[in-house]
């Protein structure tokens, strides 16, 4: 009975390291999209409304993935 308990307790808790995970790896990927773009934009100013639809396409996917690794940690955690 005890060990059914920590098996559950660290399954969520690999659930929630890998929820937090993905979100603060998200959280950099976007960071580092956004300084690139300023970057460029600082660089080539005529380019500006190129590099910022690209930069938002490219925030968007990022978010996507790390939106989808959340939901599958929490799936992890209330299906088992």
């Amino acid at each position: 009975m005890l060990s059914m308990i920590l098996a559950d307790a660290i399954a969520n808790f690999g659930a929630a390291i890998g929820a937090s995970l993905s979100a603060i790896a998200a959280g950099i990927g976007i960071g580092k999209i956004g300084a690139s773009a300023m970057e460029a934009i600082a660089r080539q100013p005529e380019a500006a409304n190129d590099i910022r639809s690209n930069m938002i396409v490219i925030a968007a996917l990022v978010e996507g993935v790390a939106l989808f690794a959340v939901i599958v940690s929490a799936l992890a955690i209330f299906i088992q």
